[in-house]
This record gives structure tokens, C-alpha cells and sequence, in this order.
């Protein structure tokens, strides 16, 4: 079960490369509004001993720091990631910390990405949404194409619709990335719902398709992962036509 500090890192990513973490939740909890069968970080109810979430000036305190002791250090990062304990965008000061964070990155290290690991639930919120569309990566997530599917895969807390979701990731005119989790549960394999899942990419148009599947221990046991030859085998129709997809095993 993964705990991270406010800013920690930087880690290699199979997507980012070297990406310094940004975690906007608690450092001692877990603060999500999915409560993903495959989460690394464990289920919700076991993230529950801290629920403090750090300030904009916490996060410009720590960044600042880190990225002044990476320069000193020689250390190279090609993205600043905000991921960590849950979903970032539920932090109150995540447009004003996105702000602070390009600000830095300027300062630092100009050439790497600002990049946002969401689960799209808050997209289509007004400020959500235009702090997402200053930063190079947001990195949205659908995993499945139906109501039902989802609560499957994400266990969401509260309402969720995916046409919703479907309709914020729309306002992006193509200038995001679409990130989908390919695994097998109990009764149900996302193979299945490759079709209408791909109908859904048709619709957004996203920049990049990434799929991908689990990587480290799960909190649902009996998960299957696929390789990557099933999961070019699956989205060989949007290579085809042109999608940009890329797959990590």
C-alpha cells in the first residue's frame, strides 16, 4: 500500500519517464472518490488515519525545495506529476496550486511536462477545467464505457454518469490524454467491452490513447493482467485508424 509525501520522487514511470510526484492528499491517508479494484494504494477504508490535505503554500513550499535540490543535484525530470494518495482535482486549492506549480517548473526545469493523473469525475467543473487545460498533460481516465462496468472496475463514490465524463473530456477539443486500465476481474474481462469503449475514443478524439494493465499488488486478489500483444490485439481497429495509442504491460 503506497503512502507519499507532498512532493516526492522522482520516480521512473512507464508512461512519463523521470516524473516527479506531486500528491495533493494526505500523506498518511487516501482521499478518493473511486475506490479502484486495482488502486495501489489500497482500498478507501484503509486510508482513513489522515485527512489533512496540504495548502497551496504547503505544496509551493515543498516543490520549491525539491526541485531547487534536483537542479543542485543534476537530477533530471521530464515530468511533474500530480498522482498520489486518490484524486487530485478533490483538493480545494488545485487551480491555484496548478498555477504555482507552472510558475516553478518555469523557474527550474522549463523543458519538463506538467502532467495531471485524474479520474475525470470533476473535469466538467468550470475551474477544474481550466486548470486542466494549462497543464501539457492531463491524463484522463475511463476504464469502462457503461455505468455498470465502471462500478465494477472504480467503485465510484456518489453519483457518476459516463456521458458526463464523456462530455467534459469533449470541451478538450482533443488536447488530452485518454488513459484506460485493461484487467480481468471475477466474472467480467475488459475485452468485452473494447467495442463501446472505443466507440467512446471515437467520440473524445484524445491526442493519446494510453492502455495499460496491473503493474504491482492489487487490493482485489484474482485480477488478470494482459499482455501487451492482447492489448494491441484489442485496439488494433484505432491503430488503424490512426490513433495514437500507447501500450504498457
Amino acid at each position: 500500500m503506497m503512502r507519499e509525501t507532498t512532493v516526492f520522487g522522482p520516480i521512473f514511470s512507464r508512461r512519463l519517464g523521470s516524473s516527479l510526484g506531486i500528491n495533493l492528499l494526505p500523506q498518511q491517508g487516501k482521499v478518493c472518490n473511486f475506490d479502484c479494484v486495482y488502486c495501489e494504494c489500497g482500498w478507501n477504508k484503509d486510508g482513513l488515519e489522515d485527512t489533512l490535505l496540504p495548502t497551496a503554500e504547503d505544496v509551493r513550499a515543498a516543490l520549491s525545495q525539491k526541485l531547487s535540490q534536483c537542479v543542485a543535484s543534476g537530477i533530471p525530470i521530464d515530468s511533474i506529476t500530480f498522482s498520489g494518495d486518490g484524486e487530485p482535482t478533490l483538493n480545494p486549492a488545485f487551480p491555484e496550486i496548478i498555477d504555482l506549480t507552472l510558475e516553478l517548473r518555469d523557474r527550474y526545469y522549463p523543458q519538463a511536462k506538467v502532467s495531471v493523473l485524474s479520474n475525470a469525475t470533476r473535469a466538467g467543473q468550470e475551474g477544474i477545467f481550466q486548470a486542466l487545460r494549462k497543464v501539457d498533460n492531463a491524463i484522463l481516465k475511463l476504464d469502462a464505457p457503461t455505468e455498470a462496468q465502471v462500478a465494477l472496475v472504480n467503485k465510484p463514490v456518489g453519483k457518476y454518469r459516463v456521458e458526463d465524463v464523456v462530455n467534459a473530456m469533449l470541451r478538450f477539443e482533443g488536447d488530452f490524454v485518454l488513459q484506460t486500465m485493461f484487467l480481468r476481474g471475477p466474472g467480467w474481462a475488459t475485452e468485452d467491452w473494447v467495442e463501446p469503449w472505443m466507440e467512446i475514443v471515437r467520440r473524445v478524439r484524445p491526442r493519446t490513447v494510453m492502455v495499460y494493465t496491473i503493474d504491482r499488488e492489487t487490493p482485489m486478489k484474482g485480477l488478470g493482467k494482459y499482455t501487451e500483444e492482447e492489448m494491441r490485439h484489442l485496439v488494433q481497429p484505432l491503430l488503424d485508424e490512426g490513433f495514437n495509442v500507447q501500450i504498457k504491460g
